[in-house]
């Protein structure tokens, strides 16, 4: 029996991106993993919507492709 090199479900998740998404209203920052963009997220300190958007890539597997509608940092 072999052991495995990374935890079990790994392979779900190795190609998912993290943005972090500045909050308009307050500036507080929120980390967004890519498969929560289904979701709607709302700034934890003052409740209010958070536009994706708005986002910028942070970390992860590897670099989204570029959405032509998304602004850049």
């Amino acid at each position: 029996m072999t052991t495995p090199q990374h935890c079990p479900g790994f392979e779900a998740f190795k190609d998912m991106a993290v943005f972090t998404c500045t909050c308009p209203q307050c500036g507080t920052e929120k980390e967004i993993f890519s498969d929560e963009f289904k979701y709607e997220h709302k700034c934890r300190q003052c409740q209010q919507p958070i536009d994706f958007k708005k986002c910028v890539w942070s970390g992860g597997a590897k670099q989204p492709p570029q959405d032509p509608n998304r602004e850049r940092a």
